[in-house]
């Protein structure tokens, strides 16, 4: 007999299809939220514990005997004290590639929708300048033509290649960095050395110790006044007060976020308070993976983890 426990399946969305989950289990429990205290108890005598972003820490791991495999119903892994997991001979899996289409669709919606000034022109609509105009259209806010324009990418996986792919598509020039933190050995140029070049940087790589406050007030200064930032990799990356100082300093083209560092910021975070300012600033509630699609593909690849563990 197996087993399952879902502590967050709340995370997963409305109308997610779970049976193939059921079809590799003896029984499937499902929990929509859960404290880190309440998997102790919620995953008792289970053999599978499936979580999103539900810690859980060496404690917690330490305290399950019949604990046989954790799957992440996500790629990041940080909610895992994979050491005790080690030490325990639990067995964690992840999802990989599950929202490729979702979020590399996501990020060209923010990079078109950051060179076209959508903010700034949605906000003169409302605000009725349009309507007062004595021309035919506004013109206030340049946009920018991404045909022929440099577009620096940081991470080169999956997702990052698709997103190359796709801006290819507008006729954009595409360069990837070299990994941070691994330029020595990496034969791509430095982000150092593109960071004046590029009209559009999109971030692609993991949150560690060499990408934490990758761009910052240092490097922005180096870059072009009309940059392009986008982030739909993790909060953190970018220094985002930094970012901001530079963008209502006019030394930043536009900034556009899907991830904070604390989430959901229930403690506020100084973008979300920018959103009232009239500034080329975009922030989405880490939502680039919500399509029912990718939903149902984390489903799918986690009942294929089970199967094969």
């Amino acid at each position: 007999m197996t087993h399952a426990v879902m502590l967050d399946a709340q995370s997963m969305g409305p109308n997610i299809d779970l049976s193939p989950i059921e079809a590799v289990v003896t029984t499937l429990e499902t929990f929509d939220q859960s404290t880190t205290a309440q998997a102790r108890e919620r995953l008792h005598g289970a053999q599978i514990a499936l979580v999103n972003k539900v810690v859980l820490d060496a404690e917690t791991l330490g305290a399950l005997p019949d604990l046989r495999l954790v799957c992440v119903m996500a790629t990041g892994l940080n909610n895992v004290d994979l050491d005790a997991a080690k030490a325990l001979g639990i067995v964690v899996k992840n999802v990989t590639a599950y929202g490729t289409a979702s979020v590399s669709q996501h990020t060209l919606m923010l990079m078109l929708t950051l060179a076209n000034r959508l903010p700034l022109y949605q906000r003169e609509v409302a605000s009725g300048a349009w309507q007062q105009s004595p021309f035919f259209c506004l013109q206030d806010h340049p946009t920018l033509q991404l045909s022929g324009k440099h577009l620096v990418m940081v991470g080169s996986g999956e997702l990052g290649s698709e997103v190359a792919r796709l801006a290819t598509a507008f006729g954009m020039h595409v360069t990837f960095t070299a990994r941070p933190g691994g330029e020595a050995d990496d034969q791509r140029p430095s982000l150092d050395s593109l960071m004046d070049k590029a009209d559009v940087i999109s971030l692609h790589c993991p949150l560690n110790d060499f990408t934490k406050h990758l761009i910052n007030g240092e490097r922005l200064a180096r870059a072009k006044p009309s940059l392009l930032l986008v982030n739909c990799a993790r909060g953190g990356i970018i220094d985002e007060n930094a970012a901001l100082d530079a963008l209502r300093a006019g030394k930043l083209g536009g900034l556009a976020v899907d991830v904070l560092p604390s989430e959901p910021p229930r403690d506020g975070h100084a973008l979300l308070d920018a959103l009232s300012e009239p500034l080329n600033l975009i922030v989405t509630p880490h939502n680039a993976w919500i399509t029912p699609e990718a939903r149902q593909n984390i489903i799918k690849l986690t009942a294929e983890n089970i199967r094969s563990a």
